[in-house]
């Protein structure tokens, strides 16, 4: 049967039809929604006894989080429950900040919805990272005694090592039971640094265990009696051999029994339907969609182009002979390398601190938003050197005054060349991610998860971008620095390419390694913690060429659109000023501000 003309028209008119909000209808849709993630904020903040001390409140400063499974269950069904609230929102009905607001709270409940069945696929325990070197490293770095009550704080969190540890190997055990165990080099290293949480004073030896030298120096500093300061200690000897050395023990027995079973896993592909795995990995880590076979191809085209910068460098310092000779003068020249003793490490220090005091000078020509958070070099704690990364950050706290701290490994100082102290201080520091964290969580006119929150590819990204930027404003003066930036990048590009190689194109960990030695003038030892980095964190490696390419290309647009009128300062605040976005929604805003910027 036909419907009369009218009433089609009429129908067509109202399905079309869509509802007009006005600039105040925005303003007060919006407050609602920040008032949603207000509560939902507060509720998760609830749940993390140490992710409120890491965003620097000092509630339940005595717990530690729980790691059951029914915990992380009951979290899944959270999240579910919060997504269905967010979508009784009106999108069209917020102001642009709010419709961003909504967009990235969707994606990262939908990314933390569809990651559930993945769950088991990561290694909770690996040679960089995990509970055992975790939990000692936040008690030395995240938990301040200022009184009393904060001391016994910290013993009634050694206590509750116990139970973390308990139900963390839950998890673990099931993972073994699923045939899911990381890679046999894994092993030994884990074993080793768990060994030196438990040795010393009071485990036996001379030395104080390092937890117990962390609580010595803190309580030492307190205006207490001597009596309640020997109490403390007391107490604390016995919590740790009591509570905190035999979880220890029976991690590392339960490791040994692991490690006798045979596991070359070196990629993803291994893994229960490993393919998907990589590909859910890279699009969580990039915020892209690209494929591996892109990745692989596009960090191919980028070592050659950065080969190419380096024999540019190697024709102005007129050194004779090919790249690779001038890599291997590179890496064994006693010049470029700083002692291996306690006075070469403090100098590495000093040069670093006047590095960042140098470039802290300068940004006021790069930026218009400066941290006001400060910045605390130091260096990685011996009891996790040997197997902790070359160098890493840890943001400033959301409240309180903790300072942001760049960490660097000065286990072997090889592995740390004068000529990369530039670079690498400009990544983790400033303008990196010192810069980028502070900057985000001092920004009090965003929701608070959009001031704690980050995509890979964006920061990493940022902190590769960071490298490059102060050549543009004339630093790198030393040719030989500026080949540490080119080698630094190269590292990256070729990340693209051994990552991709390990995890699509099953390449073993041998075959990994000879590509780095073969185009990288990185010493053995990194190379080898690089590419077993690879192995455990799929995909992670990807994000820093990616995301720091997306950056200079939306500078190279707005440069070309805006002419006169381009202002770099002004690109930053684009980049910065809206916290951590994926790499498509940064394109949008940079389009976004190219638009009216060209109108004014």
């Amino acid at each position: 049967m036909k419907l009369p003309l009218v009433l089609l028209l009429g129908l067509l008119m109202s399905s079309c039809a869509l509802v007009q909000y006005t600039p105040k209808e925005r303003e007060e849709n919006t407050k609602k929604l920040n008032a949603f993630f207000e509560r939902v904020f507060e509720e998760n903040v609830k749940r993390y006894p140490t992710w409120q001390t890491y965003i620097g409140l000092k509630t339940n400063y005595g717990k530690l989080n729980n790691a059951t499974e029914e915990f992380q269950l009951e979290s899944h069904e959270i999240s579910k429950r919060h997504l269905k609230e967010l979508k009784e929102f009106s999108y069209r009905g917020l102001t642009h900040q709010g419709q961003l607001s909504y967009k990235l709270f969707k994606k990262d409940l939908e990314d933390g919805i569809e990651g559930w069945k993945w769950r088991y696929h990561r290694f909770p325990l690996n040679q960089m990272f995990g509970y055992h070197s975790g939990l000692p490293s936040f008690m030395v770095n995240m938990h301040r005694i200022t009184n009393l009550q904060e001391a016994k704080d910290y013993l009634s969190r050694l206590k509750e090592f116990n139970r973390v540890f308990k139900e963390r190997m839950v998890y673990v055990q099931k993972q073994k039971d699923m045939g899911i165990l990381p890679p046999a080099f894994v092993y030994d290293k884990v074993i080793g640094s768990s060994e030196n949480i438990i040795k010393g004073i009071p485990f036996g030896g001379k030395k104080k265990s390092p937890l117990y030298e962390d609580f010595s120096k803190k309580i030492s500093k307190l205006k207490i009696s001597k009596k309640k300061k020997s109490e403390l200690l007391k107490e604390a000897r016995l919590i740790l051999v009591k509570d905190v050395q035999p979880v220890y023990k029976d991690l590392i027995a339960f490791l040994k029994e692991a490690k006798a079973i045979k596991k070359d896993n070196h990629g993803a592909w291994s893994l229960p339907n490993g393919d998907e795995y990589y590909r859910w990995r890279l699009e969580q880590i990039t915020t892209t969609d690209m494929s591996p076979s892109e990745i692989h191809e596009f960090g191919l085209r980028e070592v050659d182009r950065i080969h190419g910068e380096m024999k540019g460098i190697m024709k102005k310092v007129g050194f004779k002979g090919s790249l690779k000779d001038f890599f291997q003068h590179m890496r064994t020249s006693p010049k470029y390398v700083y002692p291996d003793t306690k006075k070469g490490r403090a100098a590495y220090l000093k040069r670093a601190n006047t590095v960042i005091d140098e470039m802290e000078a300068a940004l006021p020509k790069m930026f218009n938003t400066l941290p006001k958070a400060d910045l605390l070099v130091k260096a990685v704690e011996p009891y996790r050197e040997k197997s902790a990364g070359i160098a890493f950050y840890q943001s400033p706290p959301l409240f309180g005054d903790r300072p942001g701290i760049y960490y660097v490994n000065l286990y072997n100082m090889k592995d740390v060349p004068k000529y990369k102290i530039e670079a690498l201080a400009y990544h983790e520091g400033l303008p990196g991610h010192h810069m980028q964290n502070a900057v985000q969580s001092e920004l009090t006119d965003l929701p608070k998860f959009r001031r704690t929150g980050g995509y890979t590819a964006y920061g990493e990204g940022w902190g590769l971008y960071s490298e490059l930027l102060p050549k543009e404003f004339g630093f790198y003066k030393d040719p030989y620095s500026d080949f540490g930036r080119l080698s630094m990048e190269l590292w990256r590009a070729c990340r693209l390419v051994t990552d991709t190689g390990l995890h699509a194109k099953k390449w073993t960990r041998e075959e990994a390694i000879k590509y780095l030695e073969e185009n990288t003038v990185n010493a053995d030892l990194e190379i080898v913690k690089g590419i077993e980095r690879y192995i455990v964190n799929p995909g992670q490696a990807t994000a820093y060429k990616i995301g720091m390419q997306k950056i200079l290309d939306l500078r190279s647009y707005a440069k070309e659109e805006l002419g006169a009128k381009f202002d770099i300062r002004d690109y930053h605040d684009v980049i910065l000023r809206n916290g951590a976005v994926p790499l498509d929604v940064m394109e949008d805003l940079v389009h976004k501000w190219v638009d009216e910027t060209a109108k004014m």
